[in-house]
């Protein structure tokens, strides 16, 4: 019987790879410019076209590659970052598996152009599918330019899960934005279809952060220091007043490498325990300096996670850190008038004013002893003073009786009210009690049925009355909308721009009249009639919002998630008090659902409670 374990050729090994190290444009997006920084360069360009489906050039001003180098670079395995084992355990650059460029050469029809300085000319190279069609001499400037096109073209399955060019470019711009964020030092831009969405000077960390979020953020930063043996930390935390719905907006770097850990966003959120609104989430751009002989970054294939020696330790610096440059910076409430700069100026009397004793007047010859007519009483005080009390008599006596309808109809209500609250015979109690209902703690809807009473939890309700109903209306466009009086202007980061632009016709469909206003910047001129109370801003916001993590977590398919996200954060909210009418309407279009027991979480929306279940109690 012949062998049958043969070694996969390196073209198909590659591939493999490439399932794990590219995922997706936003992955070759990342590996190229983690490159281009570890060749030194302080000047990086990215050019987009059809969201990197199409091309994704990345242009540097590094050190270049020499013949050997550039050929050397596309091989499996082949890295200059690593000799030895122990050089695991002390890395400091970006890249060093030696796997990105020869998954990405599989997968893409790769052009690459380098020139080191001391060279007088550069070398051109073309791969197709890890297959080398071309190498030669090339006029080239100093640096690396590569470019990949037609990503995917030889795989077409996985060219065909890939997103609409929305999505995608969300996520190249969460790439760029952290590659950005960690390196300020370097000048960065961003072109797609020929228009320039990031233009990032070299700056500061605090100058980084204006230019990628916008002006507004200069005055919501507060800068956090601190250093130990065990770490060193730095960077900027939002003031809890500027907290937003959405969470994107919040990077922890630990050696200028971006991570997810959610122990340490745990620690950041600690610090501001108290200080935020409910579902908001505050700005944090955090670095951490550790020696790399203490983490191991090698545990994922895209290294955006990272195990520490002592986790502990790390988690109660970051949050005490964090909470002192709170409170050293005023954010924190305070009763300690003399150190509060911000009133000094409230309670200071200005220089050189004369201080006026206050004047009272007064009618000596007022008594209140002295009886009058019960008129006097509603006489203005000008007329007592002065004694003129003549003018009563222009007054009609049967003035009063313009009140007596008035009268009558309390009286009709009173006594409505009575024989509403008059006991019935048990014989009538399931007529009488149909449409009677009771909010307990305004969080609850009590109700008497036949069998005993039912409880209906409110928002739960009204989160499953919106979702049918929006659900409805993405079904058949039939969203109705309630024009604002002032349009209002919401500025998003750049990833929930790209998002709201996908998700813009459904959306319209809900009944938002949006639209778009300059750079990352929407002008929302009305939202769904069923949800007039809500705050434009905040409203897009948590819709954004609940859209991500609804896709992050339940994998729901577009509709379904916007319904689900708007329901939930349209609907109104636990301790709102309702009237008997909105009862009554609320309980009708709960039981007017397909699914009226059924909560959004998968929890029940009415409890019933029969007679022999109290029985039992009462009875034990």
């Amino acid at each position: 019987m012949p062998d049958i374990i043969q070694l996969l050729p390196d073209a198909v090994a590659n591939q493999i790879a490439a399932g794990e190290v590219v995922q997706r444009p936003a992955s070759a997006v990342k590996e190229l410019i983690e490159n281009a920084i570890d060749a030194g360069a302080d000047k990086i360009q990215l050019i987009l076209k059809d969201a990197g489906k199409a091309l994704i050039q990345v242009i540097d001003n590094g050190c270049g590659m020499s013949l050997t180098d550039a050929r050397m670079c596309f091989e499996r395995h082949a890295t200059s970052k690593i000799r030895k084992a122990e050089d695991l355990f002390a890395i400091r650059t970006m890249g060093f598996r030696g796997e990105a460029m020869a998954s990405i050469a599989a997968i893409a029809q790769v052009e690459l152009k380098t020139r080191r300085h001391e060279d007088e000319l550069g070398t051109c190279i073309l791969i197709e599918g890890s297959e080398v069609m071309s190498q030669e001499a090339c006029s080239a400037p100093t640096g690396t330019s590569i470019s990949i096109k037609n990503l995917f073209y030889n795989t077409p399955a996985r060219r065909n899960f890939l997103k609409s060019n929305p999505v995608e470019m969300r996520h190249i711009i969460d790439e760029f934005q952290r590659v950005a964020l960690a390196n300020p030092q370097i000048f960065l831009t961003l072109h797609h279809d020929g228009q320039e969405v990031y233009h990032l000077p070299a700056a500061s960390l605090k100058q980084r952060i204006v230019h990628l979020f916008g002006n507004n953020y200069n005055q919501r930063l507060v800068p956090v220091e601190e250093d130990t043996t065990i770490i060193k930390l730095h960077g900027y935390v939002g003031k809890p007043e500027f907290a937003r719905k959405t969470r994107g907006e919040q990077f922890f770097f630990v050696n200028n490498r971006f991570i997810k850990d959610a122990y340490l966003n745990h620690a950041v959120l600690t610090a501001f325990q108290e200080l935020l609104p409910d579902e908001t989430y505050p700005l944090y751009v955090l670095f951490i300096d550790i020696d790399p002989a203490k983490i191991d970054i090698n545990v994922h294939p895209t290294k955006t996670e990272i195990k520490y020696q002592d986790e502990k330790s790390i988690y109660a610096i970051i949050r005490s850190a964090v909470k002192r440059s709170l409170g050293k910076y005023n954010i924190t409430p305070t009763l300690d008038f003399d150190q509060e700069n911000s009133i000094g100026h409230l309670i200071t009397p200005k220089p050189f004013e004369e201080i006026v004793q206050p004047s009272i007047a007064f009618n000596p010859d007022f008594n209140p002893f002295v009886t009058e007519k019960k008129t006097n009483e509603r006489e203005p005080a000008s007329y007592r003073n002065t004694g003129v009390s003549d003018h009563r008599t222009a007054i009609p006596r049967n003035w009063d009786t313009l009140y007596e309808i008035a009268k009558k109809e309390e009286v009709v209500q009173h006594q409505m009210h009575e024989e509403a609250t008059v006991s019935v015979n048990e014989q009538d109690v399931a007529k009488s009690s149909e449409k009677q209902f009771f909010q307990v703690h305004n969080r609850y809807i009590l109700s008497q049925i036949k069998s005993g009473f039912m409880l209906i939890n409110q928002q739960a309700a009204h989160e499953r009355i919106l979702y049918e109903r929006f659900l409805q209306q993405l079904q058949n466009h039939s969203g109705v909308s309630q024009q604002s009086l002032f349009p209002q202007s919401v500025t998003l980061n750049s990833a929930d721009f790209e998002l709201l632009k996908e998700l813009l016709p459904d959306i319209r469909a809900l009944g938002f009249d949006i639209r778009e206003f300059g750079r990352n910047t929407v002008v929302v001129e009305g939202i769904p009639a069923d949800l007039t109370n809500a705050n434009e801003h905040e409203l897009l916001e948590q819709l954004l919002e609940g859209f991500k993590n609804n896709l992050a977590i339940l994998k729901l398919d577009k509709r379904d998630n916007l319904a689900r996200s708007l329901a939930r954060n349209g609907a109104m909210k636990a301790g709102t008090k309702l009237s008997m009418e909105e009862m009554n309407q609320l309980v009708d279009q709960l039981f007017a659902c397909q699914m009226p027991n059924l909560a959004l979480n998968g929890k029940p929306v009415i409890s019933t409670v029969t007679l022999a279940e109290l029985a039992e109690r009462f009875e034990k």
